[in-house]
């Protein structure tokens, strides 16, 4: 099974598989629908076998949510490198969207499965993630309640949008250029 995503130094090659297994298997099950005797079928190993990598099922989200994002965390790093806000907002929102549109089903089991969401949600690194994110994008410096509702609703088109039926017969570079044309105007940044 190829990766999904790219290495990463914090799991071993084993439990690589049985990250991009799960990730896999949660887009297409959701979590709640997914076993770890589903996820041991798919890397082809024993349960316990699983169970000797991840103790719960949620360390299995949260390293899959880790892995997935980890893309994003590099985007992240590289825009802030940026020298004006402007520059930042730009890159930073052109990986967003390319990274989404790459992975689209990924992508909706992320932001729709209540599962992922509950332990994203409490999950400090990501929640610091996505607000240092989302302050880049939108040029701020704060992340008071305004904010933070404009953040999450920016968040949600866009996870969205690249999975609606009206869209999903579409090519990726249609969808890539056509959202990033939406998200530059609702970032208030040049076409």
């Amino acid at each position: 099974m190829p990766a999904i995503a790219p290495p990463d130094p914090r799991y071993s090659e084993t439990q690589r598989r049985t990250i991009d297994a799960a990730m896999d298997l949660f887009a297409e099950h959701g979590v709640s629908g997914t076993s770890f005797q589903m996820i041991a079928d798919a890397v082809g190993v024993t349960k316990a076998a699983i169970y000797h990598q991840f103790k719960t099922k949620d360390a299995i989200v949260l390293a899959v949510a880790e892995v997935g994002l980890s893309p994003l965390e590099d985007a992240l790093a590289e825009a802030e490198q940026q020298p004006t806000p402007e520059a930042q907002r730009e890159l930073l929102l052109t990986r967003v969207v390319e990274l989404a549109v790459a992975r689209r089903r990924w992508v909706n089991a992320l932001q729709g499965d209540p599962v992922m969401i509950r332990l994203l949600g409490s999950h400090d690194p990501f929640v610091d993630l996505m607000a240092r994110v989302y302050m880049v994008l939108m040029g701020i410096a704060d992340d008071g309640p305004t904010e933070r509702m404009r953040i999450a609703i920016i968040s949600a088109a866009i996870g969205a949008a690249i999975v609606h039926p009206l869209v999903v017969d579409m090519d990726d570079d249609t969808v890539r250029t056509e959202l990033l044309a939406v998200t530059r105007r609702l970032f208030d940044l040049p076409d």
